[in-house]
């Protein structure tokens, strides 16, 4: 390689690995794995030694971690929380190993422990008593997330026994079983997945609002002390000391020499199965904190360290047949069901294939031999075919047109890959479909939660949205922890949604593109719910903001037989199809407000009912189209761009003189 073919490759790289980073650290949202991830700074790093008249302090090899977010309060780091330079061989354990020895004359020791994939954060104490906590950031300073730390319950907030001043460095995780627990409810109330435990902490963490941090039952472990007031000589002593102090602590090991290093390495990788978290690799350090200072560190590393990561596991096996699986939110997964082969310490017998569009990608087929991968992540997927190996007569493989579950018609979301079945009362579905009918937007049924939806299904007394109307108190008091005073409570909010109105009902049903606002319009355009169901799509066209694909999906709808059954239960269940949507007059018609900061004597959706009531409209953003900005105390960036784009700005007093 000449040395302008090698600057444009480092250019590329630097480029390609500073996207890579923003995405990783500054969004919690990678798009490759931290494998490749560290790959990639490996080769950049393995150039920039071999051209060092191109190497740069602004390199990504010369950084640590992300930006600082301007979320949070800057916090100066004391001492650097430094990053670890990466191998990916035992070969490259081994060369390690000779640079220590050479640089070392004394005796020495190596302490091995696996490496947590979560939020590195530093944790300040005085006197034993927590006071600040903060993440990595840019490795010299990072972000002030001290509230949202005490919201984990296995973070310590007073020592045992602590020195005066100590610093702690730690990793902020979530457990694998919290995050299959987590996207289960994610995926029942419809909302999107959690990737991976790693990105899930790092955006939990983040959250400005630490009652969202709690809700996601987050973990802590620490590995390292910063600072302290007390002295020690080996790193293996602080260890033991943190675990004393009240900290849960990363499992160690200490060895004499290398090679029985590589050979723990390797036994945490073949059992990381069996540890609560997931982890992307192991670390050996020497262990006597004197000889590191021998060996001191680079801009970026110490040299006293490395971090072996475990490369994704990629083995053969035969695809014996492709399953197709309808979700809690009807989306219809195919899955190869493959000969059983060891990954990543578990026996995988399934693997996914994502959607249609991946499997004509790698035109995977029944019989094929595939290359099935579990790189970090928790679902093996199948990454490549080997043609040699294809058995006559394999053909194409497409998903069904009806769901297999309930025999729906199945359609493709509009933006995107996803194949998803239409049945209202499809049994895969129920789940979601009722909490969804009960939710706040639709219904509004009052501790009719996923928890309480889920014991009601699985104790079979209810398989769809219009069951709730038919169930027994004394039915719903015999379900664990409910009892008779809270079994009344639920039928008494239930019976209440009966009148919840027409806007409300329409929102429940959960058609594609309809939520309240579009619910709401609907109901006050075709004021019942039978003028609603025997709408076209020319007369759905006719109302205010509903388009040509919203105006097909209400109709497919409302074709469905297993829609209509849902529709008479309800009838029968005595639940109303009026509308209660008031207008007085259409004053507002055509006009769009948008609301920012606090009123004094309405809440933002007491202002909104008002607005519509006179036929407007409230949108949740600011644009050349809006009517008026209704600006309250400690209003935002809406107030600042209405003004920029010359929108009328107008208060309560102002907003109420409009509506008398």
């Amino acid at each position: 390689m000449t040395a302008n073919e090698a600057r444009e490759k480092i250019l590329a790289l630097r480029a390609e690995v500073e996207e890579h980073s923003r995405r990783y650290y500054d969004e919690d949202a990678p798009t490759i794995s931290d494998f490749e991830y560290d790959k990639l700074i490996h080769t950049l790093k393995d150039l920039e030694d071999e051209f060092p008249q191109f190497k740069d302090a602004s390199s990504p090899t010369q950084k640590v971690g992300g930006k600082v977010s301007s979320q949070f309060s800057p916090v100066k780091h004391q001492v650097p929380l430094e990053s670890l330079n990466d191998v990916f061989s035992h070969e490259e354990l081994l060369a390690f190993g000779e640079r220590v020895e050479k640089a070392l004359e004394e005796s020495h020791t190596y302490d091995v422990e696996p490496k947590i994939d979560g939020l590195s954060i530093a944790l300040e104490y005085e006197n034993g008593i927590f006071v600040r906590g903060a993440t990595r950031g840019d490795g010299q300073t990072g972000e002030d997330v001290t509230e949202n730390l005490k919201t984990i319950r296995s973070l310590p907030q007073r020592l045992i026994n602590a020195p005066e001043r100590l610093i702690v460095r730690g990793e902020v995780y979530m457990s694998k079983e919290t995050f299959d627990f987590l996207n289960k409810e994610r995926e029942i109330k419809g909302e999107s997945l959690l990737a991976n435990p790693r990105n899930a902490a790092a955006g939990s963490l983040r959250q400005l609002d630490s009652k969202v941090t709690a809700s996601r039952r987050l973990d802590l472990i620490v590995y390292n002390i910063q600072y302290s007031t007390r002295e020690y000589s080996k790193h293996s002593d602080t260890l033991d000391a943190l675990q004393s102090f009240g900290f849960d602590v990363v499992p160690y090991k200490v060895f004499d020499n290398i090679n029985d290093c590589i050979s723990h390495i390797e036994w945490i990788g073949e059992n990381r199965d069996s540890f609560p978290y997931e982890m992307d690799g192991a670390v050996i350090k020497v262990n006597e904190l004197s000889l590191r200072e021998i060996l001191g560190s680079t801009s970026k590393a110490p040299r006293w360290a490395v971090a072996y990561k475990y490369p994704p596991e990629k083995k053969p096996s035969k695809v014996v047949d492709i399953v197709v699986q309808v979700g809690r939110t009807g989306v219809l997964t195919p899955k190869a069901v493959v000969e059983p082969v060891r990954l990543a310490g578990t026996t995988v017998t399934n693997a996914t294939l994502h959607n249609q569009d991946f499997i004509d990608k790698l035109d995977v087929r029944i019989g094929d031999t595939v290359i099935v991968q579990k790189a970090g992540e928790i679902i093996p997927e199948v990454v490549e075919v080997d043609f040699k190996l294809r058995p006559e007569g394999a053909k194409p493989f497409r998903l069904p047109s009806y769901c297999p579950e309930c025999g729906s018609p199945v359609i493709r979301d509009e933006d995107g890959a996803a194949m998803r079945c239409t049945g209202a009362e499809c049994p895969a579905q129920k789940l979601r479909n009722i909490c969804h009918f009960a939710s706040k937007e639709a219904m509004d049924i009052e501790g009719l939660g996923p928890a309480v939806v889920e014991a009601l299904v699985n104790a079979q007394l209810i398989n769809s949205p219009a069951d709730l109307y038919y169930l027994e108190p004394q039915s719903v008091a015999s379900l664990d922890r409910m009892g008779k005073k809270s079994a009344e409570n639920l039928i008494d909010a239930i019976n209440k949604s009966k009148n919840a109105g027409l806007a409300k009902l329409i929102c429940a049903f959960g058609i594609r593109q309809v939520g309240a606002k579009a619910a709401k319009v609907l109901a006050r355009y075709f004021r019942t719910l039978d003028n609603l169901v025997n709408a076209t799509v020319f007369e759905l066209l006719m109302v205010p903001d509903i388009g040509q694909i919203t105006a097909e999906n209400i109709v497919e709808y409302f074709d469905n037989p297993q829609s209509l059954h849902q529709i008479e239960l309800l009838k029968a269940a005595g639940v109303s199809f009026e509308s209660n949507e008031e207008v007085v007059d259409q004053r507002f018609a055509g006009i769009t407000f948008v609301l920012t900061g606090t009123l004094p004597n309405f809440t933002r959706d007491e202002a909104a009912a008002i607005i519509e009531k006179f036929g407007g409209k409230v949108s949740g953003s600011v644009s050349k189209k809006t009517g008026y900005v209704l600006a309250g105390e400690a209003a935002g960036s809406k107030l600042t761009k209405a003004e920029s784009l010359g929108i009328p700005i107008i208060d309560e007093e102002q907003f109420l003189i409009m509506t008398e």
